[in-house]
């Protein structure tokens, strides 16, 4: 993904030279990698002891987010393969001609199919959530190991549809590919605009919604605890899990209007306002702060849940164990998770 100028082969003042671009995409595919690993173990492990469906839909968003690194590591081998004065390829021009276009394409649809999986898993989290809220018997009844597949099945079935959607399409693909591997030199930007903006603000209309709604829900218990003079500090009471699930949520928006919100808004405009020279700020930064919400994801879903946190502590603790033991008595590690049980001991004794 490299950014320069489009209309001359050398860079423009606000631009960034292939080689930094190459660097900033590596860093955050480590930390991206690295981070969403580490969830995604605590994850399983507490799935492993807990079958419940809403920690099923924040581990395939880990593992959304684990892809979405993995894919824009080829974007950064794209730039660190760029020469630094003219802007073209380390490699003969007839073969840059014959399979760069192909290779460019499969690379923006590798990186697409995950980005549209995270940003259906956080959807898919948010629905979760709020439907314990909203019909907590209907959800009890309904959700399970079936529903969380088939639900984990389409999201990825559509990801994949709609990421790959250019290369089953050929009226999706540019005409003006140069020989730089950018994302509107190879796809059509105006009917790649429509179509994921036709999923996108829908979705975000959804979000709004699932807050405005759960944020009333938290009122209106607030409302009625205070006139029945019980208070609303027990954290027995829903009150107190309703507005557990609107922090939740409220994050969970926040940073979703934040982080895609400018890059969507701004291709709107350009496909508005044809005059506008916007590629290099969507392909240079916005796309960038878009791909940040990969390592956003993490802080928000996994680190915020207080069962996820024992559970990294306690890894972290296994591992000093196991380290410092190798010396001693063979560096047995038993998983210590009773703070977490007792926790749930006390939950259900207060229930």
């Amino acid at each position: 993904m490299e950014i320069r100028s489009s209309q001359n082969g050398h860079g423009s003042p606000t631009a960034l030279r292939p080689q930094i671009m190459a660097i900033i995409l590596m860093t955050a595919s480590c930390l991206i990698i690295s981070t969403n690993l580490l969830v995604a173990a605590a994850l399983a492990k507490i799935l492993l002891k807990k079958r419940r469906q809403s920690w099923c839909f924040v581990l395939n968003l880990a593992v959304a987010d684990t892809l979405v690194g993995v894919a824009i590591t080829g974007l950064a081998m794209e730039d660190f393969n760029t020469d630094n004065g003219n802007g073209t390829q380390s490699r003969p021009p007839n073969l840059a001609a014959a399979q760069g276009r192909g290779r460019c394409l499969l690379r923006m649809t590798f990186v697409s199919s995950p980005c549209i999986a995270s940003i259906m898993s956080m959807f898919l989290i948010s629905l979760d959530r709020y439907a314990a809220i909203k019909l907590p018997l209907r959800y009890a009844q309904r959700s399970g190991r079936g529903v969380a597949a088939g639900a984990l099945a389409s999201l990825w079935v559509c990801a994949f549809a709609l990421g790959f959607m250019p290369v089953m399409m050929p009226s999706l693909q540019s005409e003006e590919y140069n020989g730089s591997c950018e994302f509107f030199s190879v796809i059509y930007d105006v009917g790649i605009i429509i179509l994921y903006s036709v999923c996108f603000f829908p979705v975000l209309s959804v979000f709004v919604y699932i807050y405005l709604d759960i944020l009333k829900i938290a009122c209106t218990h607030q409302q009625l605890v205070a006139l029945k003079g019980k208070g609303a500090g027990t954290y027995a009471h829903p009150t107190y899990h309703h507005v557990k699930a609107l922090r939740t949520v409220a994050l969970l928006v926040g940073c979703f209007l934040l982080l895609w919100c400018p890059f969507f808004i701004t291709c709107l405009v350009k496909l508005l306002c044809g005059s506008c020279q916007l590629t290099q700020l969507l392909e240079g930064y916005l796309f960038l702060l878009g791909l940040s919400n990969s390592l956003i994801n993490p802080l928000v879903y996994a680190f915020w849940q207080r069962e996820v946190r024992l559970m990294l502590a306690d890894m972290f603790s296994c591992c000093k164990r196991r380290t410092q033991g190798q010396s001693g008595a063979g560096g047995r590690c038993i998983p210590q998770l009773h703070i977490i049980t007792r926790d749930n001991a006390n939950a259900k004794s207060t229930n």
